[in-house]
């Protein structure tokens, strides 16, 4: 039963060389026009060798019984080239049989030799040839009635039969060159694939880290000033105790969120995560969030120039300056915060964050895995600019960085 046909049928490469890498060697894939093309031809030549035979059996006078079954054996031979691809051995065999009593089988013995030199192992191919190597001398046994040509004739013969088995080797090692170059080229598709997978999910991993800090800073905030303070008024409980509840939930929304994305897999790389984006408009929102949670922050920002600011751009500034509030609500929680945004066109986004060094006891406790700073470089750095920290001479904590926009 023959194997159903390719979709890839009208490809005008050799279905040996389409099919899969594991795909079964002895059944190969569905025959494309260029297969059948040379099918044919193969065909044509054997008939061809078929009808040479006929010339030649009838100029040397050959008695009819014996040139009748020597030219119906090999056209039954001819017959068996259209399936060389499914059965190359066995076609082999049978034509190396055929052709020691029918010399008109072996136009056909050379396709099949051909075949076999193009689909199989070098040790099934020396079997073959050496056996056929013997047939010309069985012939002489088998058939007596049939003249030996001079040496010349025989010469040229096997030097035929070698260009025909050295040609089926070359296109045999030509097709596994280049499977294995689409193996290659699949697997660094594949690494391409995966590597782009991976930095999309850290991408993910740092914006929900910067997110998650903010949330949970203030969450842990609002619940220490619960714990130190038992007497408060009702209002400033019921204040601190809503901030709290917003915080978590925002939080939970988050990650659920991140979670989802995580799951489902990243199958598209170049999108972005479907994670919160926000821009530099929602600076204000982030401010009044730190100040709700008894912050001190003073921000200055060009709101006029910041709606030119890219996205991109908006978004890694807003970050740095989420980070930076997160820190100074960890370890300078009574300190005032000086947030700075300018946006100049033609030189970029300027942002800094200043707040006093904090003292030896004036820390909340909020633990901290001290990533943050390194992926806001990472992030500033991979936008086309830089970022600065460290303490200043002033006795101020200083984040201070640049990004390149292209603001018109």
């Amino acid at each position: 039963m023959m194997a159903p046909a390719d979709p890839r049928d009208r490809s005008p490469l050799p279905a040996g060389v389409i099919s899969d890498a594991d795909h079964d060697p002895v059944r190969p894939a569905g025959r494309t026009v260029r297969d059948r093309v040379i099918d044919a031809a193969c065909f044509l030549l054997a008939v061809g060798v078929t009808m040479l035979a006929l010339v030649d059996g009838l100029a040397q006078h050959i008695a009819p019984v014996p040139l009748a079954v020597d030219l119906v054996l090999g056209s039954l031979c001819c017959l068996g080239v259209w399936l060389r691809r499914r059965w190359p051995v066995g076609l082999a065999v049978v034509a190396g049989v055929v052709g020691v009593y029918a010399t008109s089988a072996s136009g056909a013995a050379l396709v099949a030799l051909f075949t076999v030199a193009v689909h199989r192992r070098f040790a099934v191919v020396a079997r073959i040839a050496a056996g056929y190597a013997l047939v010309p001398f069985l012939t002489l046994l088998v058939r007596p009635d049939v003249p030996v040509g001079p040496w010349s004739q025989i010469v040229l013969g096997v030097a035929f039969a070698l260009a025909v088995l050295a040609w089926g080797m070359f296109v045999r090692a030509r097709r596994q060159s280049l499977r294995e170059r689409a193996r290659r080229v699949k697997a660094e598709q594949e690494l391409r694939v995966a590597e782009a997978r991976q930095g999309e999910r850290n991408r993910i991993a740092r914006e929900m880290h910067d997110v998650l800090a903010h949330r949970l800073s203030l969450l842990s905030l609002h619940a220490g000033a619960l714990e130190l303070r038992p007497d408060a008024a009702p209002e400033e409980v019921a204040r601190a105790a809503g901030v709290v509840r917003d915080s978590a939930y925002q939080a939970l929304e988050d990650l659920r969120e991140v979670i989802g994305v995580l799951r489902a897999g990243v199958n598209r790389p170049d999108e972005t995560p479907e994670g919160p984006q926000p821009t530099l408009a929602d600076l204000p929102d982030l401010v009044d969030q730190s100040r709700r949670a008894g912050m001190t922050v003073r921000l200055d920002c060009q709101t006029d120039a910041l709606a030119a600011v890219p996205a991109v751009v908006g978004r890694s500034a807003y970050r740095i300056v989420q980070e930076g509030l997160t820190n100074a609500r960890k370890h300078a929680p009574d300190a005032e915060v000086a947030v700075t945004v300018q946006a100049t066109p033609g030189d970029g986004v300027t942002v800094e964050i200043r707040n006093p060094c904090p003292g030896s006891t004036g820390t909340v406790g909020i633990p901290g895995a001290g990533m943050g700073l390194i992926g806001l470089t990472e992030r500033a750095t991979l936008a086309g600019g830089r970022l600065e920290h460290g303490p200043t001479p002033a006795g101020d904590f200083r984040l201070w960085a640049w990004l390149p926009s292209p603001i018109v």
